[in-house]
């Protein structure tokens, strides 16, 4: 890790592990057409986001198809970003994270539509994989409803943010994580999935039910 100021991986760094994580969740079918995004930071004083170029097939990125954000999301060097840059870097300025993935997957917009206040999760191992107690505590995935305002819809991110869940579903669209870094950004993502496949296959209820 480098010191405050300083670069925490340069751009090129930055878009090979970016394109390498985009083809996985590609791979899924989580990133179909060209929709979803991910983004990484690259160094924070100030705040500078690489992320994944807009209008591209994400199974197909190389190094070279990212663009350099600010901390507000606009273009600093690359291209045009995708317009939820913005919210990718409100993220960042919120929860601290290093990484931020954004795919597009069934589950999260079927679950979206079932669950509209918020998708209750509780006594099941794999809250472990996102930081939270495997029992005896309900977790709540926060619902948020979409807008093509990233402003609006970052400020409905922060109201719905709940305390220790790395996530949130937008309503109609997708599914938000983010992590430390790449990596656990990546390890979330495919938990909270996991969670929210197993809510779909149980179907609506008493348990679980908001």
């Amino acid at each position: 890790m480098t010191g405050a100021g300083e670069d925490v991986l340069d751009l090129e760094e930055a878009g090979a592990v970016l394109a390498a994580e985009a083809a996985r969740f590609a791979s899924f079918g989580w990133m179909r057409g060209t929709s979803g995004n991910l983004s990484v930071v690259t160094g924070r004083g100030p705040l500078r986001l690489a992320v994944t170029a807009s209008g591209l097939d994400k199974g197909e990125l190389t190094a070279a198809d990212v663009v350099l954000v600010d901390g507000e999301g606009a273009a600093v060097r690359g291209g045009r970003p995708s317009a939820e840059a913005a919210l990718h870097a409100r993220v960042v300025r919120l929860t601290g994270a290093g990484a931020v993935v954004h795919v597009h997957t069934v589950a999260s917009v079927a679950m979206s539509r079932r669950r509209p206040g918020g998708i209750v999760l509780k006594d099941l191992e794999m809250l472990k994989g996102i930081g939270l107690p495997a029992h005896g505590r309900e977790a709540v995935l926060p619902v948020i409803g979409n807008s093509q305002d990233m402003r609006v819809l970052g400020d409905r991110l922060e109201a719905a943010r709940e305390p220790g869940m790395p996530a949130v579903v937008v309503a109609g669209h997708g599914l938000y994580v983010w992590g430390a870094d790449p990596r656990e950004a990546r390890h979330r993502t495919e938990v909270v999935e996991w969670l929210l496949e197993l809510e779909l296959l149980e179907g609506p209820g008493p348990a679980g039910a908001r």
